[in-house]
Parts: structure tokens; C-alpha cells; sequence
């Protein structure tokens, strides 16, 4: 059949989709000359970063010691190039409202930005460091530190969380929530960059572990699959709207265990070396030392 025998109704619905109250909210006046967030140039960053952060595991696996600093210089500046690009991005995306172009400020702040982030690589190594070995020594199945960095979906959403973490201290918009939803796509593993976590950070399988943007997560804390640390409601404002930017996530002390599916929501305190067993709610705080199981039902 002709599509021609279809115009009508295609012509309909391009004027329905044409109609500006139809797209209110959901439309991007986009300013030529600004560039636009890519997720092909922040994948090829997450990447660029993990091959610095653990060479020879990422990147060119040719590296040794002797080509080391090579290797790492070359991966550095092409780095800050793409980052650069990227946060002006975000930052345009974010201020382009007005219709104006990005300007030569802005662009100087973007390359500061990437500059400062890539002075903080030392330290996201040291942190991913012990990520990895609390994943090696918290799971008998390991068998080696390079098997952790290499397959355990685990390190990847951790490593993009302090990645996006580092780019939203800084000040970077929009960017480092791409950053960590692309892990979250692959891994089912969902933190937000906004969440704070300490060292030696492990999450034993991961799939469907959720962690909210005002998460506070100490030392050597781990979690199980299916656990979440969320919200249990939202304060509104006087036109009922949710209010933007309040604590509202747990705090979890240094040495906490959370087994699987269990729930864990509102500002509340799990004290330091408390175990949270699986499937349960928890909305009250838990005592330093406390353990909180199902209990059994009285037959």
C-alpha cells in the first residue's frame, strides 16, 4: 500500500508533536555553536581513565615499566583534551537558556576543571586501590587482585561513581550523571555521583543495589545485591513540589555489612560495625555493634 494513503494521518501527528504545550518541559533550545554532552567522548573518558588508573588492565596492554610514564603521558593528554570538551559541554548545557554562545570564560573554566580533576587521579587510584582489595579479600571466589579489576561489575560502578563524584565536586553539571548511569546500565548497579563513601568499598555481586545522592557510606562497609539505601519521604515546598538538595539517605559507619534485599531509608544512623540482615526494612537508627535479622514467627 502507497504510504501515500497515510499522509493525513502522518501530518497529524506531526502538528499534535509540533504544538508547544506538547513539549513543555521536555524541549532543549539549543544554541548553535555550543557544543553538545556525547556519551560516545564520555564512555571514551571513563575508559581513558580506568587505562590510567589501572594500566595494562585497560588500554594498551603492552604497557610495562619502562614505558609507563609514555604510556600514562599520552593517555593524560588526550584525556584532558576530551574532558575539556565534555565540560564545557555540561556547562554550556546547563547556562544556555539565554540563547548565549559559550564563552571564552567558560571555556578556561573547562579546561581548570579537567586540569584539577586529572591532579586528582593519584588520589581516585589510592581510593579504587582499596576497593579492590576489600572486593579480593570480602569474596572467597577471587583469585586474584587482577580478576577483581578485570570482571567484577563492582569495581566498574564504583570506578565511575569516584570518577563522577571528583567531576561533580568540581562544579561540573549534567556530566558526571551520565557518567554514572552508564554504569548503572551495564552493572544494574545505581549510585549517585552525590553519594559520600569512604574507603575499601565493596558490593558482593551488585545487581539492583541503589544508593541515593545524599548517601553518607564510612570505611570498609559492605553491601550484597538488591540493597538499598533510599529515601522514605520527600519534604514539599509550598507549591507541593519535592525540596531539592535536603538529607534525606542513610549514614552508614565505618564497618556496616548489609546482606541482600534488605532497605534501608531516611536520614537515619546504622552505627559503626552493624549488620543489617537480608529482606528486611530499616527505618529507625541502628545502635554501633547492632544486628538487625528477620525474626521468626512464633509457631
Amino acid at each position: 500500500m502507497s504510504p501515500l494513503n497515510f499522509t493525513h494521518i502522518l501530518t497529524q501527528a506531526v502538528d499534535e508533536l509540533s504544538e508547544s504545550e506538547s513539549y513543555k518541559g521536555l524541549f532543549h533550545q539549543h544554541t548553535d555553536g555550543n557544543p553538545l554532552p556525547s556519551a560516545r567522548a564520555l564512555r571514551d573518558i571513563v575508559e581513558l581513565a580506568r587505562a590510567i588508573i589501572f594500566p595494562g588492565y585497560f588500554g594498551n596492554s603492552n604497557v610495562n615499566s619502562r614505558t609507563m610514564t609514555y604510556h600514562i603521558g599520552v593517555n593524560v593528554e588526550r584525556l584532558f583534551d576530551l574532558l575539556t570538551e565534555q565540560v564545557l559541554a555540561g556547562l554550556c548545557f546547563g547556562g544556555d537558556d539565554e540563547g548565549n554562545t559559550c564563552t571564552e570564560l567558560q571555556r578556561e573554566e573547562a579546561a581548570q576543571i579537567s586540569a584539577n580533576f586529572i591532579s586528582r587521579l593519584p588520589h581516585l587510584r589510592r581510593m579504587l586501590a582499596t576497593d579492590v582489595e576489600a572486593a579480593y579479600n570480602g569474596d572467597p571466589a577471587a583469585r586474584s587482585f587482577g580478576e577483581v579489576i578485570s570482571c567484577y561489575p563492582a569495581i566498574r560502578a564504583i570506578s565511575n561513581y569516584r570518577i563522577a563524584h571528583q567531576l561533580l565536586e568540581l562544579g561540573v553539571p549534567l556530566i558526571p550523571r551520565i557518567i554514572t548511569e552508564m554504569a548503572h546500565s551495564e552493572t544494574g548497579i545505581d549510585i549517585h555521583p552525590g553519594a559520600q563513601i569512604g574507603t575499601h568499598f565493596t558490593i558482593d555481586h551488585g545487581t539492583g543495589v541503589v544508593i541515593g545522592e545524599t548517601c553518607i557510606i564510612g570505611n570498609n562497609v559492605k553491601l550484597y545485591q538488591g540493597v538499598t539505601l533510599g529515601a522514605k519521604s520527600f519534604p514539599l515546598d509550598e507549591e507541593g513540589k519535592p525540596i531539592k538538595g535536603i538529607p534525606r539517605h542513610p549514614i552508614l559507619e565505618d564497618d556496616v555489612i548489609v546482606y541482600s534485599n534488605a532497605t534501608i531509608l531516611g536520614r537515619i544512623t546504622v552505627g559503626r560495625g552493624a549488620t543489617v540482615g537480608g529482606n528486611i526494612w530499616v527505618t529507625e537508627n541502628v545502635p554501633a555493634g547492632g544486628r538487625i535479622v528477620q525474626t521468626k514467627a512464633k509457631k
